[in-house]
């Protein structure tokens, strides 16, 4: 793998992500066993906007983890713009990771000690340390376009929920990835929120050309994403069009 990020312009034509036949086994070699994830297997293209959906212990965060290179299967296949994952090191998942997926939290995980402008830079330091003018540059264009632009110096403890989900967005961006993960964005947002951090999501979409994978239990929210995932036991049971989405997979909690 080489340590120079590829640029979704550099893979058109090519699954940002995709899993062959994945399998997920918790305590696979006691009486214990938990079949969670049942070969799973699908393809994420770049600019494409995904919900995951399904109900609580259907297996969307065991998944969710597995795309975001945050666990490893027990049997499939994994890619990262191609990068197959299996065989790989520690190392090297954490840094096809960093440079390859953001991530976006239901619990936003900033840092109240640090400023607005720091947390969205994190992700950069973590990885080259101080960071450019240029980097700096693009941290606050982000910030502006999330609308924080007044807020670059102050911390994050002093932000509404909204405003503090609007600086996870831009930290995930800020290293230009090809993927980009959100497990429940909106899932503590009032409705008029969530649907302007949503319209965040579909904004970046276009114009960043990222591929977005959403988990959501928000019917409506899911129904804007041109495709929706559909998981039942660990299976896909409905991969397709938001809008064909049958009514017996309603999407609850």
């Amino acid at each position: 793998m080489s340590n120079s990020q590829l640029t979704v312009s550099q893979i058109t034509g090519q699954a940002v992500l995709q899993l062959d036949k994945l399998n997920k086994i918790f305590n696979a070699d006691t009486p214990l066993q938990n079949h969670v994830l049942h070969d799973v297997s699908l393809r994420v293209c770049p600019s494409e906007l995904v919900a995951l959906v399904g109900t609580s212990g259907s297996g969307k965060s065991t998944l969710l983890n597995m795309m975001g290179l945050l666990d490893v299967s027990t049997s499939g296949e994994l890619r990262i713009q191609g990068h197959l994952i299996q065989g790989m090191s520690e190392q090297q998942r954490t840094q096809l990771r960093s440079e390859s997926i953001g991530f976006v939290f239901q619990f936003h995980h900033l840092i109240s000690a640090f400023s607005v402008l720091d947390n969205v830079l994190m992700p950069l330091m973590l990885r080259f340390g101080k960071p450019s003018k240029e980097q700096i540059e693009y941290a606050e264009h982000l910030l502006n376009e999330v609308g924080l632009s007044n807020y670059i110096a102050q911390s994050t403890s002093r932000l509404s929920g909204g405003q503090q989900q609007r600086v996870a967005i831009a930290r995930a961006l800020v290293t230009r990835p090809a993927l980009v993960l959100a497990d429940e964005p909106t899932g503590n947002l009032d409705t008029q929120t969530a649907d302007e951090v949503f319209a965040l999501f579909e904004r970046f979409n276009v114009e960043h050309q990222c591929a977005i994978v959403i988990v959501t239990h928000d019917p409506r929210l899911s129904a804007r994403c041109p495709r929706t995932i559909r998981l039942t036991d660990g299976r896909i049971v409905y991969d397709g069009p938001s809008a064909d989405l049958p009514s017996v997979f309603t999407v609850t909690p």
